[in-house]
C-alpha cells in the first residue's frame, strides 16, 4: 500500500466518476448509485443517457455517447451527447470509431470527436474514450493528438465492456506524456483496488471511472500519515 498511503480517501474521491452503466440499472439502482456517491463525497456520478434527467444534488453528472461499441454515426453520437446536457448531464464520455483508429483512419476518428463537440458547444466537459486495450502504443499517441486537436477536455482509456481490457498503467503513461498536461486523463475499466488506483494516479490519471467507488475509497487513509518525526498523531482510519 505504499502507493496509497500518499492520498487521502478524500483527494482520491475528489478525482471519481461513481459509474453506473450495466444495461441492465434500473431508476432504483440509478438513484442507490447517486446516494452511495454523495455519501462518499466523490466528484461525480456516471450513468447511462437513458436514464437522464436524475437528481443528484452536490455532484457532476456525466453520461456516455456511442457506448460502448463507438460504432454510431457521429451524427447519432452528436445528437445524444447534445440531448443529454439538455437534460441535466454536465459532462459527455464519448466512445471513438475504434476500427478507424485501429486502421489508422485518424481523420476519421477527428469528424468523429469533432461531431460531439460542436454539438455540445461549451456547455459541458467532453472526455474521448480511447479504448486503449484494442490499441498499440503509437495508436493511442495519434488518438490522443486528435481528441486535443478536437477541443476535448479529457481523454480516457476504457468502457469497461472491451474484451481486450481495461485501464492499465502503461496506457495512462503513455496518454499523459502524449498530452503533457493540457488534458485530464481518465483511467477506467477494472479498477477494483486502492492499489490500482493508486498506480492509475502515479501513472498520470487526473479522474478516475469506478463501479466499486466504496471499496476503492476504504483503501485510502481518511487522514494523511504522518512521518515518525512528526509531533502528534494522525488517523489511518
Amino acid at each position: 500500500m505504499a502507493q496509497s498511503a500518499s492520498l487521502t480517501r478524500a483527494e482520491v474521491a475528489a478525482m471519481i466518476d461513481h459509474t453506473l452503466l450495466a444495461p441492465d440499472a434500473t431508476d432504483a439502482a440509478v438513484a442507490a448509485a447517486i446516494a452511495d456517491a454523495q455519501a462518499l463525497g466523490v466528484l461525480a456520478v456516471c450513468v447511462s443517457p437513458s436514464m437522464l434527467p436524475v437528481r443528484a444534488s452536490g455532484l457532476v453528472v456525466a453520461t456516455v455517447a456511442g457506448f460502448p461499441s463507438g460504432k454510431h454515426h457521429s451524427l447519432v453520437k452528436g445528437a445524444e451527447a447534445r440531448l443529454a446536457i439538455d437534460q441535466g448531464a454536465s459532462e459527455v464520455d464519448m466512445v471513438i470509431d475504434i476500427g478507424a483508429a485501429r486502421a489508422g483512419d485518424y481523420a476519421a476518428v477527428l469528424a468523429d470527436v469533432v461531431t460531439v463537440r460542436e454539438a455540445i458547444g461549451d456547455r459541458a466537459l467532453l472526455k474521448v474514450i480511447i479504448e486503449s486495450a484494442a490499441l498499440s502504443d503509437e495508436q493511442i499517441v495519434q488518438v490522443c493528438q486528435v481528441a486535443e486537436r478536437a477541443g476535448a477536455e479529457f481523454v480516457k482509456t476504457s468502457t469497461g465492456f472491451h474484451p481486450a481490457g481495461g485501464a492499465t498503467a502503461h496506457a495512462v503513461r503513455v496518454m499523459a506524456e502524449t498530452v503533457g498536461g493540457r488534458l485530464g486523463i481518465k483511467a477506467s475499466g477494472g479498477i477494483r483496488t486502492a492499489e490500482a488506483a493508486a498506480e492509475m494516479i502515479a501513472a498520470g490519471a487526473t479522474r478516475l471511472g469506478l463501479s466499486r467507488s466504496r471499496e476503492v475509497l476504504e483503501g485510502f487513509p481518511a487522514r494523511a500519515r504522518v512521518s515518525e518525526g512528526d509531533s502528534g498523531s494522525a488517523s489511518n482510519t
